[in-house]
């Protein structure tokens, strides 16, 4: 059986080859990865699977993201220490976690309950108090705290849902995949001016974002 002192091995070894090995340079980034435990956010059953340089599924036909992934698109957030960000696809929590290492406040919407639920009590449990979680449709974003400074979604969906673009402050940015279902593309927005300002990243796989702005 893995002790502590293994599992921090393991994310040393995941930060060294997976994050910096491929060019994420972001000091926050980098030592946000360095500190979350990720083998807490995945199944009992995947807990030595946890660093490895893949997604693994999380239950509910979800998945916890590779850990480039997640580094990647925090990275393309350009974040800083007094940010306000919303999470679409709150999932396992991990993303929300890197977050919120880095940032002031985090928002993340899940629309499955369960899901919510377990990583409400596993952030909170952390010590991740600047994380608040909402079950609902995530498409529609959350109105009532916006603008944010950054938003992220992590689920693919059809198209850029207006409400997302809407709720970011004017310098906002927003990464999304988007296209079908089967293989998106990275897009990052920034909001200019009230216009959106596109930026093709790179492909990906993500499961569907499910909503009135999403896949049905």
């Amino acid at each position: 059986m893995w002790k502590k002192k293994d599992f921090e091995e393991q994310r040393e070894l995941m930060v060294k080859n997976q994050i910096v090995a491929r060019g994420i340079s972001d000091p926050l980034v980098i030592e946000a990865m360095r500190k979350v435990p990720r083998h807490m956010f995945v199944e009992d059953s995947m807990v030595y699977e946890s660093y490895g340089d893949h997604p693994l599924p999380i239950g509910k036909g979800q998945t916890i993201s590779q850990p480039f992934m997640v580094a990647s698109m925090t990275e393309e957030l350009e974040l800083k220490g007094g940010d306000r960000v919303l999470e679409i696809g709150t999932g396992s929590g991990y993303q929300a976690a890197i977050l919120a290492e880095i940032v002031l406040e985090v928002y993340t919407i899940e629309r499955v309950k369960s899901l919510a639920e377990r990583a409400e009590r596993l952030l909170h449990s952390l010590g991740y108090n600047n994380v608040n979680v909402i079950v609902d449709d995530g498409s529609l974003g959350l109105s009532e705290y916006s603008p944010y400074d950054a938003i992220i979604v992590t689920a693919a969906s059809p198209n850029i849902p207006p409400p997302l673009f809407e709720q970011l402050k004017e310098g906002g940015r927003l990464i999304i995949p988007v296209s079908d279902i089967y293989a998106q593309t990275l897009i990052k927005v920034i909001k200019k001016k009230g216009n959106q300002v596109k930026q093709r990243l790179y492909g990906c796989v993500f499961v569907p974002l499910i909503g009135d702005y999403g896949y049905k």
